[in-house]
C-alpha cells in the first residue's frame, strides 16, 4: 500500500510516518510540504492508495488545493488531517468526498484505527461532528419519507463510521445486499458517496 503525506510541518510529517508504518502492507510513505509539492508528485507517481492532507498549508486555499489533488488522483482515498475542529468546515470538507477527517490532537492510536477503517471501506468521522449528528433532532414522519426502513439503517451503521463488510455482519445480509441498500440511499439523498450522504442527512434533519 502506497501512502502520500502532504503536511507543511516535518515533525508533524514524522510523527505521523512512524504511526502509518504500523499498518499492514504498508511499502512505500512519500512525503509533500505543500499542496504545490503533493501535486507534481501525483502527477509523475503512480497513484497512491491513501492521501492524507493537512488543510492549512501556505501555498494554496484548503479548498482549492484540496480539489485540484483530488482531481489529479481520483482513485486515491482522501483523507483529512488537521487542526482546524470547526464543524462548519469539517462539513464543507467531507461533502468534497474525504473519506475521513482525523484533527491533529487525536493520538496516534486513534489516528491508526481511523486509517485502518477508512482502508477496510469505512468512513471516519471525528467526535466534534458526531456528537452535532447525535444531537440533530427528527420526526419518524419525516425519516419514513425519505428513505426506507433498511436505507435508513445503513445509514445510521455509515455514521458511526462501518465499513460494508461490518454493516451486511450487523445486518445479517451479504454485502452485495449492502451495496444495492447504499446505492438507493445515496440515490434518496442526492449524494454520490457515503460521506456527503452523511452530510445531506444531518442538513435534512434525518440523523
Amino acid at each position: 500500500m502506497k501512502i502520500l503525506i502532504a503536511d507543511d510541518h516535518a515533525l508533524f510529517r514524522d510523527g505521523l510516518k512512524l504511526s502509518i508504518e504500523q499498518l499492514d502492507d504498508v511499502t512505500k510513505i512519500v512525503s509533500a510540504d505543500s499542496y504545490t509539492q503533493a501535486q507534481k508528485i501525483l502527477e509523475v507517481s503512480p497513484t497512491p492508495d491513501l492521501v492524507l492532507v493537512d488543510l492549512d498549508m501556505p501555498d494554496q486555499t484548503w479548498n482549492d488545493g484540496l480539489d485540484v489533488l483530488m482531481q489529479t488522483a481520483p482513485q486515491s482515498l482522501f483523507v483529512v488531517i488537521s487542526a482546524t475542529e470547526d464543524v462548519k468546515t469539517i462539513r464543507q470538507v467531507m461533502e468534497k468526498g474525504v473519506r475521513g477527517y482525523i484533527t491533529k490532537r487525536s493520538d496516534a492510536k486513534i489516528i491508526s484505527a481511523a486509517l485502518k477503517l477508512i482502508i477496510e471501506g469505512g468512513t471516519y468521522l471525528p467526535p466534534v461532528l458526531l456528537k452535532g449528528l447525535e444531537n440533530t433532532k427528527t420526526t419518524p414522519e419525516t425519516k419514513r419519507e425519505t428513505l426506507t426502513a433498511r436505507q435508513f439503517e445503513v445509514l445510521q451503521y455509515i455514521s458511526q463510521g462501518l465499513s460494508n463488510k461490518q454493516i451486511a455482519y450487523e445486518m445479517n445480509v451479504s454485502e452485495a445486499t449492502v451495496k444495492l441498500h447504499i446505492n438507493a440511499m445515496l440515490k434518496a439523498l442526492n449524494a454520490t458517496n457515503r460521506t456527503q450522504a452523511l452530510v445531506n442527512a444531518q442538513k435534512m434533519e434525518l440523523i
